[in-house]
This record gives C-alpha cells, structure tokens and sequence, in this order.
C-alpha cells in the first residue's frame, strides 16, 4: 500500500525490476529438460497423408481456391451494397479512359485495353483475397508488354496476310499476338508459383528495389507518350537506352508538332491537374472523387467530332472500336521461347505490385490475404483472359485509391466497375473513335504524378539507409538505361549482393554499461557509457557464419586491442633478440676474460723480472669486470589488463560449423592463457 500511494504520488518516477535466477547453461537445461517423444513418419505415410481425401479437408481447398464462396453467402446487403455500387460505378468510370490509354502503352490498338479492364476484373472477383485492390490495365506492366511488342514486330515489320477487320494492319494483328501470348506465358507462371506455394518471392523485391523500378517505368512511359501528345510520326523503341533513343527521336522531329494536338493535350493536361488538386484538398468533402478523366474524355471526344480535328488539323484519333466480344482464341504457343524472360519478370513484377497493395489495404482494413491464393487469382486472371484477347494485367494503384476511399467494401465494386466497361464494349465504345490520342497521352501523363513523387526517395534513403539508397538508385539507372526487363534483374542482383554485403560487413560494438543501469550501449556511440576495468563485451549485429567467421575474429582482436597470436609473436621476437643480446654479452665476456688472462700471465713475468707482487691476488690496474647474464634478462609482459572477454550474441540468429569452429578458437583459451594467466572467456545470450 506505501509502495502505491508513493507510485501515485510521483507518476513520472522511474520504475525499476528485479530478476533472481540462477545461471543456466546447455548442459544444465538438457539434464532439467525432457524431449517430447515423436514418431517419425516413413515417406510413404507422408504421401498416403498428404493424399488423404476428407470432406472437410476437400472444402477447406475449395474455399480457398475459390474464396467467393466463403465471403458471398455472408454478404450484408444492406450495409455494403450501396458502398459497392458507388466504388464500382466511381472506379468504372476511371477505368474506361485508363484502358484505352493503356493500351496505347501496349503497343496495342486500344480496344485490346477495354478487353483487358473487362476479363481479368471479372474474374478476380472469384479467385481474390483482396476486398479493395483494382485489377486491370497498369502503366508499368503495360509498357513492359509494349516493349516486347515492339521489339518482336518493329514498326517497318508490315505483312499482308491478315484480316482488316479485327485490326487495322499487319503490324498490329502481329503485336496483339505477342501481347496476347505474353500474358498467356505470365499468367500460366503465376500459376504454377501460386500451386507451389511461392508467393514468398515478392519479399526479395524490396520497397526501395520496387520503387526504384517504378520511378524509372515512369519515365519510359512519359517518353513514350511525347510523340502522341505533339502529334508526331517517330519510331517506337525498346530495349536498352531505348529512353536516349525516344527523346532523342521527338527532337529531331519537333518542328513537325501539331499544333493542334498540343493544344488539345495541354488543356487536357491542365484540367486534370485542377481536378486532381480538388479531389486532393476537399477528399473528406467530396462524397465520391469528381471524374475528370472521363470527363476530360467526353469533351475531348466532342470536341474533336465537332470541329472535325481528325481530317481537318490531322490529329490522330482512336479510331475503330469494334462493337461486342472476341470470340476466343489460343494464344500464338510458338512465341513462348522468345518471351519466355520477359514473362517471368512481368509475372513477378505484377505479383508484387498487387500484393504490395493488398497487404496495405488488409492491415488497415483488419483482414489478411493470402500470397499463394493472389499468384492464382492473378494467373487465372492473366491466363484466361489471353484468351479473349486481353494482354498483362495487375493492380492499378491510382484506381485502388479510389476504389477503397469511395466507400468499397468487397470484390463486388471491381465486378461493378468491370460491368461498365462492358456496357461501353457492347453499347457505346463507337462513341469515343473521334477521341484524340492526345487526349489519352494527357491523361497517361498526369497519372505519372504519383511515380514522379517518388524522386523524393532519394533524401529519404539519404537520411535513413545508405544501403538502401544505393538499391533505389541502382534500380532506377538500371531500368532506365538497360530496360525493365534488364533493370529489374540488375536490381534484384544488386539486392543480394547487398545482402551479403551486409553480412559480411557487420557492425562491430564493444558494449559498456550505461551507469545505475543494466543496459549496456556502444561506448564509442555515448559518452556517458563506461566499461568495467578488465571487462570487454564484444558484439556484432549479424550471424556468424563462413562468410564473415575471418572478419568476426579480426573484428574481435582490432575491437577489444588482445590479439593472442601477435603478442606471442612478438614476444618471441623479443626473446630472440634477448638470446642474440646474452650471446654477444658472452662471446664479449669470453673475449675479456682470454685478453685479462694475457695480460695477468704479461704482468706476472713482468712483475718477477721486477719483484712486484700482486697484492692479495688483485692488481690495481685490473678494469675488467665479470658480466653477469641476469643483469640482462628481461621478460616481454602484456600491455593490456583485460582479464575476462564477453562474446554478446544477442543478435546472432545462427552459427554454422565454421562459425562454430572460430568461436572453438576463442574457447580454447591456451593463447590467452600463456600471454595473461587469469583469463576468462564467456558467451552471453540475452534471451
């Protein structure tokens, strides 16, 4: 009771624990400890298990495979419904402007991507966990399909033999294939990663790795759409310094901009910015976002048909928008081995992108989603849809945000908004062929905004983690100047050369206490921190393992200033130099003893001759005196008083043989022992 009032008299006191126990180590935990008994299963009862078929076991893999089924027969209608339809009609609405511009993106004609905002859409609402995230067209996947078109069909690649009435020439029908079977290819590996449970691959693609990448899409993209916003005839690039080669082709032709298009697009461009601006400031205002892109669409297309820009300024337009669905078709399956790389790294780059989005929206809306489930819904969504001439697709992170603060709270809203584009598809695509090019480049450009932002990275990581600055910019540089499919595997590889890199390259401590404390910091970090006289807590913030088991030691001996091996070898050095010093002290006593003996036998011959004795058996003129040799024995003593050595392992994940093997080094304590005889080695955990 004393104890609580003084707490409540002074809050802000310092509280303070205390903690008994007696010091355990292995051994004395196996003998206090029993292990549980396990029968090991033979490899055929493993299979036999794992083959087992039960009703519950058979419904558990349906609900997940389809988990529709699991959140549908639950859905509350009356409190998320009319939240659904105003996402879905809100989202729809961003969709239809976003596909057509998308498309142009692909290097498709841009009904391919009102086919790619309807098919994959639809389908996620069947196979995804995410409740809030919106599939379809999305400007760094669509570029990345792009390019390989272009690089597959370039644009002096023109052929006869095709159907004029699905596309408009050879060159596109051929494109279409290869965009056709690239997402085919993507959708069938992301498959196959989600049934083999591989949805983990998304963590080796980190933020800054992710961000890097995206910043540098960004500008591909933005150069790609210069020539559609001026209005002028250039060469579609990719591949490497494809982005020098872009620019560099718009300057060249720059004076042939059409004035017109210029001035349709920068209007565009500047509306959408005001309309940004609005939905930016006034979000908790504005019941839903206001629609500026569609909105930027109608008066673009309206203009254009009413002043007739196509054949009077030569703007181009949209063109033919074929009125229903494909039928279906198979994809090209003889393209596969040209693009089988750039699958992959779209696969994993669309995976990441979705699942990057979910797990946001999963945190702050309080449920989980389920990596492997996303790889198959994003698959099926890919695979499928290739064939209904759809091409790549992933989550699009500008229509997310909308579809999540408008009020969506299912998979319902995606299914809505993909509903209206095939309202669009069936009914009233023919409305938007006098729809400028322009108008869709404006619109790709301002939704770059966000990407561009990402320039801001660079201070951050500058501030934080140099490390991961240098991933950020490697990727960026990479990606912009080799291309994304090449930047991506130079990023990812300079990723896990950082990874060694800092395993290999620690953070060496020696620790002190902090005084009146039991905590203990880095004493070259804070001057308060002190250490016990005799006492060196050494510690390193990795494991210890074979690539780092040398440094770790060198660290070791360098930190704590005992390095058993260069004092005994100086100290044999120095008994050395003393055995030369007694031999030459020898040699010079032996020399003076044969010249005294000399000159004795001289002086004594001389001495009779002259009747001079010596006086007790000494003579008086004798310098020469006897060298004692241990007026010269010296012994090399240690500098250091370091008495006991702390190895902290409290960071340490794991040891291997190697690592084990160098701590055996330290433990043997024979080294230390022969240059100090009181000397104590101990490992410390702080569990």
């Amino acid at each position: 009771m004393e104890h609580a009032q003084e707490h409540e008299a002074c809050p802000e006191q310092t509280q303070r624990y205390c903690v008994e126990r007696p010091i355990y180590n292995q051994e004395l935990l196996q003998g206090q400890l029993h292990r549980r008994q396990r029968t090991p299963q033979t490899l055929k009862q493993k299979i036999a298990h794992s083959c087992r078929c039960t009703s519950k076991k058979a419904k558990s893999h349906l609900y997940s495979f389809l988990p529709i089924l699991k959140w549908l027969p639950r859905y509350p209608v009356k409190e998320y419904l009319l939240g659904d339809i105003i996402s879905g009609v809100s989202t729809g609405v961003m969709q239809l402007p976003q596909g057509l511009a998308y498309a142009l993106l692909a290097a498709v004609p841009p009904v391919f991507g009102l086919y790619s905002s309807f098919y994959p859409v639809f389908l996620y609402t069947f196979f995804g966990t995410s409740k809030h995230i919106s599939i379809g067209t999305f400007a760094v996947v669509s570029m990345m399909v792009g390019g390989v078109a272009v690089r597959e069909v370039p644009d002096e690649m023109i052929s006869l033999d095709y159907n004029s009435t699905n596309v408009t020439d050879a060159r596109d029908t051929k494109r279409v294939q290869v965009a056709v079977t690239l997402a085919f290819l993507s959708g069938i590996i992301q498959l196959c990663l989600g049934f083999l449970r591989f949805g983990f691959v998304a963590i080796y693609l980190t933020e800054p790795l992710v961000r890097g990448f995206t910043t540098a899409a960004a500008v591909h993209v933005f150069t790609s759409q210069l020539k559609y916003f001026l209005g002028i005839k250039t060469s579609r690039y990719s591949g490497p310094l494809s982005v020098v080669y872009s620019i560099a082709a718009v300057l060249s032709n720059i004076t042939m901009t059409n004035i017109a298009a210029l001035i349709v697009g920068s209007t565009c461009i500047v509306l959408l910015l005001i309309g940004k601006e609005i939905n930016d400031r006034f979000k908790k205002k504005l019941p839903v976002p206001i629609p500026m892109e569609i909105i930027v669409v109608i008066i673009g297309t309206g203009v254009s048909a009413g002043m007739n820009l196509n054949k009077s300024y030569k703007v181009d337009v949209v063109g033919n928008i074929p009125q229903g669905l494909r039928a279906p078709t198979v994809p090209e399956i003889q393209l596969i081995p040209a693009i089988f790389v750039d699958a992959l790294a779209i696969a994993i780059v669309g995976f990441s992108m979705a699942v990057s989005m979910a797990k946001i929206f999963a945190l702050k809306h309080g449920y989980t989603i389920d990596g492997n489930q996303e790889l198959i819904a994003l698959g099926i969504c890919n695979s499928v849809g290739s064939f209904f001439q759809t091409f790549s697709v992933t989550c699009s992170m500008s229509r997310s945000l909308v579809q999540e603060s408008t009020g969506g709270r299912t998979q319902i809203a995606g299914a809505l908004s993909s509903i209206m584009v095939l309202l669009v598809l069936v009914a009233v695509g023919y409305l938007f062929e006098p729809l400028p090019q322009t108008v869709l480049a404006a619109i790709v450009m301002v939704n770059l905004k966000g990407m561009f932002k990402q320039f801001g990275d660079v201070t951050h990581f500058w501030r934080t983690s140099k490390i991961e600055l240098a991933i950020w910019v490697v990727a960026f540089v990479a990606s912009l100047f080799l291309g994304l499919d090449y930047g991506l595997l130079t990023a990812v590889t300079f990723a896990m050369i950082t990874v060694i890199y800092r395993t290999q390259s620690p953070q060496y401590r020696i620790l002190g206490q902090i005084p009146d404390t039991d905590i203990y910091c880095d004493v070259e970090e804070y001057e308060e921190v002190k250490e016990y006289p005799g006492i060196k807590i050494f510690q390193a913030n990795t494991s210890l393992y074979f690539a780092n088991s040398e440094s770790y030691a060198s660290a070791l001996k360098k930190k704590t200033g005992v390095d058993p091996c260069a004092i005994l070898a100086a100290r044999r050095k120095a008994q050395k130099r003393h055995a030369r010093e007694i031999k030459a002290a020898n040699e010079h006593r032996k020399k003076a003893v044969l010249k005294l003996t000399n000159d004795v036998e001289a002086s004594v011959k001389h001495e009779i001759a002259n009747d001079d004795l010596p006086v007790n058996g000494k003579f008086a003129d004798s310098g020469v005196q006897a060298v004692s040799p241990d007026e010269h024995e010296h012994f090399v003593e240690t500098k250091t008083n370091i008495r006991s050595l702390i190895l902290d392992f409290t960071p340490v994940n794991f040891v291997d043989s190697v690592g084990a093997k160098t701590l055996k080094s330290f433990n043997s304590v024979a080294d230390y022992k022969r240059i100090q005889r009181s000397w104590c080695l101990c490992l410390h955990c702080l569990l």
